[in-house]
Formats: structure tokens, sequence, C-alpha cells
């Protein structure tokens, strides 16, 4: 098998920065752990509470730490040093080769949306409280088994907004769905797809800040051990 992953992102229209921060990291015992967090607000405030949670995930799980247990450490971090004033939400997807597992964890209230093969889409919604404002919050976790034909997308909030100004909000699990009954179903196309989706609604100026990330796990289509990675930003 094979992971293939993609990220669409853009900021809030006519703000200097996007409140959404992405980090991945490879786990020092196998795999890889993508962290999405979007700070409370937007614009350069939002970015520095994001900014400094990521920061911790990542480094909590650079050290081997668990998933569960570097969301909950930067929920005490972040309540700490802002006294449980400022909230963020944060996604972490993992692909765990010592459990061979897909690990998604979320402290958010937009729910992760996972296609498993045979059983069709999960919608991962269970409530749960973002990080920063309540001592004891926790994680929600979902272990999968590594499976190709596995789909994940995880997103902030900016883009079930979509459109809620003067429309119905964006219904991105049916939207989801609608992508996967196409024959083009790479992360990339997903992610761009519905990030296109939620500009249209926004008529090409979003009122917030908007980021997809996709994972599809599919069978290797090729035998050599050569890892690629590309990343288009516009400067």
């Amino acid at each position: 098998m094979e992971i293939e992953v993609a990220v669409a992102k853009i900021g809030k229209w006519a703000t200097s920065q996007s409140g959404d921060t992405l980090e991945m990291v490879e786990r020092p015992q196998g795999g890889f752990s993508f962290v999405l967090v979007d700070g409370q607000r937007s614009g350069r405030a939002a970015k520095a509470i994001s900014n400094l949670v990521a920061r911790k995930v990542i480094s909590e799980l650079a050290e081997g730490v668990r998933d569960g247990a570097a969301a909950r450490a930067a929920h005490d971090y972040l309540y700490t040093y802002k006294g449980g004033r400022v909230s963020a939400t944060l996604n972490i997807l993992s692909v765990d080769l010592i459990t061979d597992t897909l690990v998604l964890s979320r402290n958010s209230h937009c729910p992760m949306i996972v296609f498993v093969p045979e059983e069709g889409m999960k919608l991962l919604d269970a409530p749960v409280e973002p990080i920063g404002l309540y001592r004891g919050t926790k994680p929600c976790i979902t272990e999968l088994p590594l499976e190709a034909g596995t789909l994940a997308i995880v997103y902030t909030d900016g883009l079930e907004r979509a459109g809620s100004w003067s429309s119905p909000v964006f219904d991105v699990p049916e939207a989801t769905r609608e992508l996967r009954n196409q024959r083009e179903m790479s992360a990339q196309h997903v992610a761009d797809s519905l990030l296109g989706q939620a500009l249209a609604l926004e008529e090409g100026r979003p009122r917030d800040d908007i980021s997809v990330l996709v994972l599809h796990i599919t069978e290797r289509q090729v035998e050599n051990e050569v890892r690629r990675l590309l990343l288009r930003v516009p400067l």
C-alpha cells in the first residue's frame, strides 16, 4: 500500500494571515502524522495561537508520545498559557505503522469524513470540545485498520460555513458523496473540489479561513521505495 495526502487551504478574504496551521511530522517508530489547527477568530492573533498549538503537538509526536496524549498536552499548554480564555480546534490524522492503524484524533465540532471499503461513509461527529477552554478537555479518537481504498477528509469550519451568509450552509458530507461516485478519487482532486465548491459559494471572497486535508490509502503503484512530497504555495 501507499498513502497519498493533499491539502488545499486559503485565508480569510482581505486578511494578512490565515488562522489555520497545518504541520506534518514523521513518527519516530514509523508512520506520519498531520496536524491541523484552527485558532480562535482569524488574522495574526489566530495564527499565533494555531502555530503555538501545532508546534506543541508536533514536538510531542516527534518524541514518540501517542496522539491522544499529545492532544491533551496541547490543550493543557494552551489552557495554562491563556487562562482558559482562548480556544482552538485541533485535528490529528496519523498513519501509525507500529499498530498498522489510521488514527484520527479530533477536538472540533466539524466532523471527520471517512470512506472505508465495503462499509461506505463514516461520519465521525461525536460531541467534543475545542481545546483551551475547559480543564478536562479530551480528544475523540477513532482507530481504523490501514486498508487500501480508505479515504479520510479533515477540514476547518470555514468549509462548512461557506455561503452561509447568502445561501444554505455547505453540505460537506453530501458533496463528498458526490465526489465518491466519480472515477477520479485522488486526494488532490477531492481537496481541490471541496475548496473550489466552497469558494464558489463565497463568490471568491471567503469570510473565514478554509483548510481541507485529505488522505487516501491506495495500492502501491511502483515497487521501489522512493518517497515524494510536492508543495505549492503562492508567494
